[in-house]
């Protein structure tokens, strides 16, 4: 059996740089086992496979370690495939997937725009953030809990950067991952995010983190609209908005890779 492979690099328009993600269309599922071990295979934060499924796709993510419930750059990846390699004409792509129904849809000036749910947060307890500054190797200003990720804020990028955190106790803490975030020196706010405990100790841009990071800088600028940086080594550009319960995260993405994966026999 032989499956189609495409690698595209996602919140970015040159290669080389934003987060890598594969794609692989299916025309209806494997066995999980199966699934898992090409995305260990591929080594890359996120492997996407999508089937058909009524008028769009149902879409699921594993990482090298573990399958996730929500991926940006995988979706936006995934979009990019549909759009560019695969014929989809109509505006919008309707995703299903663990976290429920996802959207994209292909703007004028050439991005691609996800459609994801907002992310609320909660207050920590002191001990909880005092693993959360031991980890990191600094002391933030807050820090704050969604269902699946903890969130630290600090006082500037300058130390968004400099952050060196230990990677084997972030990966004891009871989330899957550390988002990280600060006021930007060039855009609204910049985060990094971490998530050894899935597998990936820095994911280079992570779209789904924010889903908590729109609805907080939202609230703490005033203003719906933002650019957003993740200042990776690799680096990502992404403009999010808070849409009521929904975010919606904005960006390029371009080719890097196309190929065949070969699939032992029955």
């Amino acid at each position: 059996m032989q499956l189609a492979l495409y690698q595209i690099d996602a919140f970015t328009d040159r290669p080389f740089a934003g987060n890598p993600a594969a794609v692989v269309p299916l025309e209806r599922w494997l066995p999980d086992a199966v699934l898992a071990a090409i995305a260990a295979e591929n080594n890359l934060s996120e492997t996407a496979f999508f089937v058909p499924e009524g008028e769009g796709f149902r879409l699921r993510w594993f990482t090298p370690g573990i399958e996730v419930d929500l991926c940006g750059h995988a979706t936006l990846a995934s979009a990019w495939v549909l759009y560019e390699r695969l014929g989809w004409r109509a505006a919008r792509i309707p995703f299903v997937c663990a976290s429920g129904p996802l959207g994209v849809r292909r703007l004028e000036d050439g991005r691609l725009e996800l459609d994801f749910p907002a992310r609320s947060l909660l207050a920590t307890d002191a001990g909880l953030a005092e693993a959360v500054a031991a980890a990191l190797g600094a002391q933030p200003v807050e820090v704050r809990s969604s269902d699946t990720n903890l969130f630290a804020v600090f006082a500037c990028e300058a130390d968004i950067r400099a952050l060196r955190p230990d990677f084997a106790a972030l990966a004891r803490l009871p989330k899957q991952g550390v988002i990280v975030t600060a006021p930007g020196d060039h855009a609204d706010f910049v985060s990094r995010y971490f998530a050894p405990a899935a597998g990936i100790d820095e994911d280079p841009v992570t779209g789904s983190a924010h889903c908590e990071l729109t609805p907080y800088w939202a609230a703490r600028l005033g203003r719906d609209r933002l650019h957003a940086q993740q200042v990776s080594k690799r680096h990502g550009e992404l403009q999010v908005c808070l849409d009521g319960a929904r975010v919606r995260i904005a960006g390029h993405a371009v080719p890097y890779l196309e190929g065949r994966i070969t699939l032992p026999g029955d």
